[in-house]
């Protein structure tokens, strides 16, 4: 499905990360794991052909680092065919007049202008590709806001403005741009999540849990890190080549516009 291809992949040292790129190589993909921390060596382990994936050490808010991965991953591989901007950070949980313009700074730096940093550098490359594709990883949240979580909520919404801005720009050299949004997905960072959020709210984390997602869900749960993998995989593959522009929903069925 994606034999030959070559995929670039942010935050890959952990969750979903990891799942998209373990899902990318086992249909045949080239991946470079890109993060800070030393995970992207487990992730890296964990493809079958050691050959065909790339780890990389990096920060996203160094444009110069940014730039040399990316001129690593092509060097290694011959080219770049996919970028996935999945790293992001959760940001601090408080209200407005509690939340200081240094979080928010990070929020930004990282969430948005990380995708800018990867993009700047990777769209020569899309460009000469035959199917270029860019898939940033928004959430959700940038519809159906979660409280008391402004930095990151307008962090995602920004996402999909950019996402659609390039999916115009770069539409006339084949290079196709979408944003998926996953909802809230099962594992660590999300029960960290549901349990600040039940401290505010004063209730137990069951009923946070509840209220805030799953009661929502049409389906009544959370989703699971290879629903988005697997949407990111079909992005990817020739399947999906007249899709661009896109914002598109991995949530169990919890927003309806």
């Amino acid at each position: 499905m994606l034999s030959g291809k070559t995929a670039f992949i942010t935050g890959a040292s952990q969750n979903i990360g990891r799942e998209i790129a373990r899902t990318l190589a086992d249909r045949g993909a080239n991946v470079a794991v890109a993060a800070r921390s030393d995970g992207i060596y487990e992730t890296a382990d964990l493809i079958d052909d050691p050959d065909r994936v790339l780890p990389i050490q990096m920060d996203l808010v160094d444009d110069g680092m940014v730039e040399n991965a990316i001129e690593e991953t092509v060097e290694t591989f011959g080219g770049l065919d996919v970028l996935v901007n999945n790293a992001g950070v959760p940001g601090p949980t408080s209200p407005i007049d509690e939340t200081r313009i240094d979080e928010w700074e990070h929020v930004l730096d990282i969430n948005l202008l990380g995708q800018v940093r990867t993009i700047r550098a990777a769209a020569p490359h899309l460009r000469e590709s035959d199917a270029g594709r860019i898939i940033n990883i928004s959430s959700t949240a940038a519809k159906d806001v979660v409280p008391s979580k402004s930095p990151y909520n307008t962090s995602k919404s920004a996402v999909i403005g950019l996402s659609r801005s390039l999916a115009v720009e770069l539409g006339a050299d084949n290079v196709t741009v979408n944003a998926i949004c996953p909802g809230a997905t099962d594992g660590e960072r999300i029960e960290r999540s549901i349990s600040q959020q039940a401290e505010n709210m004063g209730v137990s984390f069951e009923e946070a849990k509840e209220r805030l997602f799953t009661g929502s869900a049409a389906l009544g749960t959370l989703i699971e890190q290879q629903d988005t993998a697997a949407l990111v995989a079909f992005l990817a593959s020739d399947e999906a080549r007249y899709i661009s522009g896109q914002d598109i929903n991995v949530d169990a069925g919890a927003c309806f516009e």
